[in-house]
């Protein structure tokens, strides 16, 4: 027990420091404002801001109660997320369908046909992935970090790859936004023959029309995946191996406010979250995995939290080796493509490569100059101000949105900008510029029939 009341302990000395006694009104509005400050939370308006402290309220007491039962290998603390009720964060955090309980999987490659690379030999005592250098930084979102890892493994390069990519384009198998299962991304990324980087595909957090052109560009590239049998000998010898996703409940509330040590529920084996096991160990007897979430480096362990296993149970603490599964990787990735070059409107101007050349004033049909729509093969408006995605072609100049047949889009009108006047070859100044122009898009909340 000594080592758990020292983090308790530890943990009241924390909020202690500031002058605030955790029991008074006031003084949890101290706390809360120097919250505010440590995590940047500001909120519109005064109403929201004195709900949001009621809310974390509740999460403080819910914290001061499990941190004082001094028997618990897990503490609780105050973070990033305790100004969020628990059916909130449920609601926003958790990425996995509920078809995830019910999955059949694909199962491209079976287990059996791939090499024990340990045999007899027995596996190490711990691993961890991160001290190899085949994990890549914790992100507030993310389902690449096992194809990451091997590619690491295999190559010997690190590279962040594009979870946007994922959202925008992968609706054959996966749900976009509203969430998605690994076996279903890795076979997204078998179809398509590899992934863009995050670099070039970045992280926007909503999804959007697929990017043809970034789709194109496959610079990692993954052989098949393997679905591990729901046991903890066999996923040992995976996470020994190389990095490996899985599914575990993450919806437990002190799942929501876990701070530090090795966590043990309780929770459901409904799965209902997809995470990255990059190692295990032990800590006074207790074997753990170490374990990368997609929450920031604001939730537990700068991202990181430690899940107990060999706790018993077949399916795992929170259900943890009930889904797990882990890419392969044998074939060099593909040469890189060269840069595309711009997008020609005429023999005097052009518009950046992926953009779409759009006609801004004509006569007698022919195009006296040109504007760029930031979208590839995009439908120009007549209003020849405007533009809207091939997917959703039809203009409304009149309510500013791009429309489907029958349906309402998730996308208002994109606009213009000027088309750079054709200096023939070498301008790579105007096409810098053009490139690192920020995007314009503005997002709608939902479709609406209409």
């Amino acid at each position: 027990m000594g080592k758990f009341f020292w983090v308790f302990f530890l943990s009241f000395i924390h909020f202690s420091h500031l002058g605030l006694s955790l029991s008074s009104p006031s003084s949890t509005s101290d706390l809360f404002e120097s919250w505010c400050k440590k995590y940047n939370k500001t909120y519109p308006s005064e109403e929201e801001k004195q709900y949001r402290l009621t809310v974390f309220e509740d999460n403080l007491a819910f914290v001061n109660n499990h941190n004082s039962l001094g028997n618990s290998t897990y503490a609780l603390d105050l973070n990033a997320y305790a100004d969020l009720t628990h059916h909130e964060f449920k609601a926003s955090k958790l990425g996995l369908p509920l078809s995830a309980n019910d999955l059949i999987r694909l199962k491209r490659v079976s287990p059996g046909q791939q090499p024990d690379p340990f045999g007899d030999v027995g596996v190490p005592s711990s691993v961890d992935w991160r001290k190899e250098g085949a994990v890549t930084k914790v992100k507030d979102q993310g389902t690449c970090g096992a194809i990451e890892g091997i590619n690491k493994i295999v190559t010997g390069s690190l590279v962040s790859l594009s979870e946007q990519e994922l959202i925008d384009c992968d609706r054959s198998f996966n749900e976009g936004c509203d969430g998605g299962l690994m076996d279903y991304a890795y076979e997204f990324v078998v179809q398509n023959h590899g992934i863009d980087t995050e670099d070039d595909y970045p992280y926007l957090g909503r999804q959007k029309t697929c990017n043809r052109n970034k789709l194109k560009r496959r610079v990692v590239t993954i052989d098949g995946y393997v679905d591990v049998p729901s046991n903890e000998e066999a996923l040992l010898k995976a996470v020994a191996a190389q990095p490996v996703s899985v599914g575990i409940c993450g919806s437990d509330r002190a799942f929501q406010l876990y701070s530090k040590g090795i966590f043990t529920g309780p929770c459901s084996t409904k799965l209902d979250h997809a995470v990255l096991i990059v190692g295990y160990g032990s800590e006074n007897g207790v074997d753990y995995w170490i374990v990368k979430n997609s929450w920031g480096t604001g939730w537990g362990m700068n991202g990181y939290v430690h899940i107990m296993r060999n706790r018993g149970n077949s399916e795992g603490v929170c259900g943890i080796n009930k889904l797990a599964s882990y890419p392969t990787k044998s074939s060099p990735n593909p040469p890189p493509l060269p840069p595309p070059g711009p997008t020609k409107c005429s023999m005097f101007s052009y518009c950046a490569a992926g953009e779409t050349c759009c006609c801004a004033r004509s006569f007698l049909g022919y195009c006296l100059s040109w504007r760029c729509c930031e979208l590839n093969s995009a439908v120009c408006c007549k209003d020849h101000q405007h533009c809207c995605p091939q997917d959703y072609p039809i203009c409304d100049t009149n309510r500013n949105l791009c429309l489907k047949v029958g349906i309402l889009v998730l996308f208002c009108l994109f606009d213009f900008h000027e088309a750079i006047p054709f200096r023939g070859t070498g301008n790579t100044t105007a096409a810098k510029a053009m490139s690192s122009r920020q995007s314009s898009l503005r997002s709608v909340a939902a479709e609406i029939p209409v």
